[in-house]
């Protein structure tokens, strides 16, 4: 069974993966999960880099390790894997962004074939922060998730530092040549499906998973999510 990492999206933590762990775990996986630098910490939100987010994933990682990111955190695994791809053994993306070398997350949102969050993205006065309006998060990430799970992801739900996602990512064949595979969630609100399909067009349809979920898969349905990343796994 594989040594998992889990890494979390825009206004998240670790909190998120509290469904998954446990699944993951008695399918025999070692799954862990970290809060990204900026979330769960004390620190300046305006100080946090993409590098940091880089570095705390390499922090946490072995050469066995493979790595899974949600959404934004598709761009900080890929940072991680560029700057060091020796320290893990493979990426996952979660309806996550796939990286265009030289591009921001923020320039592939805006590349996106329709733009879901324009009116649910709430900035903090200071411009070093954003967090997502709670009336409208609800029919975004968990439209078909049990109510005491959006319950306790809206009482969780805390803002994201806006530095790292407005960071262009360089990235080249030590990304390229790493392992990965991508879920693609197909009743996503957030990021389009078809812009998932658009991202993963050149992958192997071998390395491409379909999940008829939610942005939050891993509150939809863990188990089988927790399926498809074993199926993944076996094939690292």
């Amino acid at each position: 069974m594989a040594e998992l990492l889990l890494i979390h999206g825009s206004c998240h933590g670790a909190w998120c993966w509290r469904d998954l762990i446990p699944v993951l775990q008695a399918q025999g996986h070692t799954a862990r999960a970290i809060d990204l630098p900026g979330h769960g910490d004390s620190r300046d939100l305006a100080s946090v880099t993409l590098e940091q987010t880089a570095d705390a994933i390499l922090a946490a990682t072995t050469p066995d390790t493979i790595v899974l990111g949600h959404s934004w955190g598709g761009y900080p695994i890929s940072a991680a894997a560029e700057k060091q791809p020796d320290a893990m053994r493979g990426l996952i993306y979660l309806c996550a962004y796939v990286p265009v070398s030289g591009l921001s997350i923020a320039d592939m949102r805006r590349k996106g074939p329709r733009q879901t969050l324009t009116d649910a993205i709430i900035k903090d006065p200071s411009g070093s922060s954003y967090q997502f309006d709670p009336d409208r998060a609800p029919e975004l990430f968990y439209h078909d998730c049990p109510r005491d799970t959006e319950d306790y992801a809206l009482s969780n739900i805390c803002p994201q530092p806006i530095q790292p996602q407005d960071t262009p990512l360089v990235v080249t064949d030590r990304w390229r040549n790493m392992p990965k595979a991508y879920i693609r969630c197909t009743n996503d609100r957030v990021i389009p499906p078809e812009y998932q399909a658009e991202m993963v067009a050149d992958w192997p349809r071998a390395r491409v998973h379909d999940m008829a979920v939610s942005h939050s898969p891993f509150f939809a349905d863990p188990s089988g999510l927790a399926d498809v990343i074993t199926q993944v796994a076996k094939d690292m």
